[in-house]
């Protein structure tokens, strides 16, 4: 049996940060659960994946893997109203994509519990657009959040999350960062019974007073928001997920230091490394503050130390807080780290040597040897090597713009390619195209993976139909979502009910005349159809087939 479902309350199990996560929903019941796939929360999607697969003969819940996170969101609002205890993941970026029904959700409340899994990519290790910080998006959607800090937090605060969300019928966000996600520890579980039968099937009551967001009701649904809202902050200041720990707590200790997600264990880690033990309130809600706790932590320290990734949203709360008991407060944070990059052990040694006036010294290796530089590069055998090289002998580089667009192929952009001259956001490559065509006489081709189409890129290929503008989007369909682990998607080998691009490609007004598929291993045909389709006066797609060469050991 797989050791997620493991009946075994009290036994310690290595988890990832991300099964933890998966633990704690299904100790507490989880009934649907729908995802995109993005680093670092992929492993949720995948292991729900394998789980459903092994579970088939007898469910335990609903799984999908949705087109993108604004249908993953939706999907799990319409089983939530139909009473499911219902599990959402997504990265961070997926969040920006699923912001249009979760506002709305915030407003409405929920039915049944319903949790949130949001995991940020400080340091950009699976990312390319920006070190997006999700925090700031619980305080504009009055949504509570909560920050675990190990594995053993994420299957405990996924649990909590999902008994905040049943108390106060809210959405609750759970966050964590790459290295939350991808730590692997010891996790005590809790009671999980693998012979429970789960109820897979629920009943929507009509309710329009609670799930039609109209005015005049709507103003009335903002109040309700932030009264709850106010509760929960009650809630979080007497929730042990916030604590203040430190031997020193209580001997007149004017130096203190406040933190939550991975950035706290640095600071214990780095503390030990340097034998002092300062007071430290430890948050694991940032959203609503539990501002009481903040103060009585404040107000009789003389210095503060904020220690928390990228942007300083607590260090700027505490400075707010502080003007009210301790105005004299010494406030240190960003001044003593970077807001760039993911917090690391040495750069929490650093910050709390220097504000505890400790001499430290670094002991990173520097090698006597300069190592050389080595970009990401695509797996051998990789169909995107044919189809860059053919790319580039059909046309002159100094004659055509280039887009990309978030996948694999991203790595075009690095040696030996060199291709691309924008990239933004999933889908984005054909929808800019648009713009620059519009804008221009220039030439301009695309290039979007088949999971990335299905997530963005119809809209994106539509409109430039519907506007009558002329690039050439080139669809590269390896027939897996590969770059975040091989999920499937509507036209992935191996997928019931397959629904093929070139259907959806047809179905947004391109000619039949105007699109082909090649084998990228034609060389000869590719080069030719670039040559031609790049001047067609009119939108063009050409879909580049040919599998990942590791798809048939994914899905089958």
């Amino acid at each position: 049996m797989n050791k997620l479902l493991e009946n075994a309350a009290g036994k310690q199990t290595m988890f990832l940060g991300n099964e933890a996560i998966i633990r704690g929903a299904l100790e507490s019941g989880v009934q649907y659960i729908a995802t995109y796939p993005g680093t670092p929360a992929s492993e949720i999607g995948n292991n729900f994946y394998a789980l459903q697969k092994e579970l088939k003969d007898d469910p335990k819940f609903y799984f999908e893997f949705s087109t993108n996170e604004k249908t993953a969101m939706e999907s799990a609002i319409g089983a939530n109203f139909s009473g499911l205890k219902t599990l959402v993941a997504m990265k961070n970026f997926g969040l920006n994509v699923a912001l249009e029904p979760l506002l709305p959700l915030a407003y409405t409340g929920t039915r049944a519990p319903m949790v949130i899994f949001i995991a940020d990519d400080p340091q950009c290790h699976s990312s390319a657009q920006s070190e997006e910080n999700t925090r700031p998006f619980s305080v504009l959607g009055h949504i509570p959040m909560l920050e675990p800090s190990d594995a053993q937090e994420c299957k405990d605060f996924t649990a909590e999350a999902f008994n905040i969300s049943e108390k106060f019928g809210t959405p609750v966000i759970v966050r964590i960062t790459t290295r939350t996600a991808h730590q692997r520890a010891l996790v005590t579980l809790g009671e999980l019974d693998p012979n429970r039968k789960i109820q897979l099937k629920g009943e929507f009551v009509k309710n329009k007073r609670k799930y039609v967001t109209m005015m005049p009701r709507l103003h009335g649904m903002k109040q309700e928001l932030l009264d709850r809202e106010q509760e929960l902050q009650e809630y979080f200041e007497k929730s042990k997920l916030n604590r203040m720990e430190g031997r020193s707590m209580f001997k007149n200790q004017p130096l203190g230091i406040i933190t939550s997600g991975v950035a706290y264990l640095h600071a214990r880690e780095a503390m030990e490394q340097l034998g002092i033990d300062l007071p430290v309130l430890k948050l694991g809600t940032f959203h609503p503050l539990p501002e009481k706790k903040i103060r009585d932590f404040i107000k009789k320290l003389k210095k503060v130390l904020v220690l928390e990734e990228l942007e300083p949203y607590l260090e700027r709360r505490v400075q707010m807080l502080a003007k009210d008991v301790n105005c004299r407060l010494e406030i240190h944070g960003v001044d003593f780290r970077s807001q760039i990059g993911e917090m690391k052990p040495e750069t929490a040694l650093a910050a709390i040597a220097k504000f505890a006036g400790k001499n430290y010294k670094s002991s990173k290796f520097e090698p006597n040897f300069k190592v050389p530089m080595r970009s990401p590069q695509l797996c051998p055998g990789c169909p995107y090597w044919l189809a860059f090289a053919a790319v580039k002998k059909a046309v002159d580089e100094k004659e055509v713009i280039f887009g990309g667009d978030i996948g694999c192929y991203m790595i075009g952009a690095l040696p030996p390619h060199e291709i691309y001259d924008y990239m933004f956001c999933m889908g984005s490559g054909i929808g800019i195209a648009h713009g620059i065509k519009k804008a221009t006489n220039q030439k301009v081709i695309a290039f979007i993976g088949d999971g990335t189409f299905f997530h963005s890129g119809i809209e994106g290929l539509l409109n430039a139909v519907y506007n009558k503008s002329n690039p050439l989007l080139i669809i590269l369909n390896n027939e897996i979502t590969a770059m975040t682990g091989h999920q499937p998607h509507p036209d992935a080998v191996g997928v019931e009910n397959r629904i093929p691009i070139e259907n959806m490609v047809l179905a947004c007004g391109v000619t039949p005349e105007n699109m082909k598929i090649i084998d990228q291993g034609n060389a000869e045909e590719f080069i030719g159809a670039v040559k031609e389709f790049v001047e067609k006066p009119e939108v063009s797609v050409i879909i580049a087939r040919r599998p990942c060469k590791f798809v048939e050991n994914k899905i089958g």
